[in-house]
């Protein structure tokens, strides 16, 4: 086969697998959700995460079960879980809330992208927002900043992070739209 049909083959295995987490997405509204569950919220079942985060990416409304990252103005093990098959899943990032740098930019988005993650929530900066803004998948950030991160691969995967007054662990579900974020324990429907 030649580059062009490969290319237009990727192109649309990325759009049916776009379509795929959209038509599930698109059934959870976070409004609808904290509506019509009063009890899941008075229980912790359900916690809204402080509106302190901007919107990025093309994709406002994602949804998917959460991995979680820490780490402080060093962005190593974030790439390492990009570099890896999302499967729908939101990559949450503690980055301790620093406006000091950047922890995410355009190319590991652009790979989150091609390798089926839903979504990204950082506690911290991203740059290359132009890039980031093109990309078809969801991405929350409290800023932008020119400057990158540190790269000495400092952190911790899959452990319970603290951000925007929720505490959030593996395996809960995250989800995102134009109104706030939302995490249930589990997935949920309206």
């Amino acid at each position: 086969m030649n580059v062009m049909i490969l290319t237009q083959i990727f192109n649309l295995e990325l759009l049916l697998l776009s379509l795929r987490s959209f038509s599930t997405m698109a059934l959870v509204a976070t409004a609808e959700v904290c509506d019509a569950n009063p009890h899941m919220i008075q229980t912790g079942e359900l916690r809204a995460l402080q509106p302190i985060f901007q919107i990025y990416g093309r994709r406002q409304v994602f949804s998917g079960p959460v991995v979680t990252v820490k780490v402080f103005e060093d962005n190593v093990l974030i790439r390492e879980f990009l570099e890896e098959k999302g499967n729908g899943r939101v990559l949450v990032v503690d980055g301790g809330g620093s406006l000091r740098c950047a922890i995410l930019g355009g190319n590991p988005v652009q790979q989150a992208q091609n390798n089926g993650w839903a979504g990204i929530v950082v506690n911290g900066c991203i740059r290359d927002v132009d890039e980031i803004n093109g990309c078809d998948i969801g991405v929350r950030a409290l800023a932008s900043h020119p400057m990158k991160a540190n790269k000495k691969g400092m952190g911790e995967k899959h452990v319970p992070v603290t951000i925007a007054g929720i505490r959030i662990c593996d395996g809960e579900w995250l989800y995102a739209d134009t109104d706030g974020i939302l995490v249930s324990k589990t997935e949920l429907s309206v």
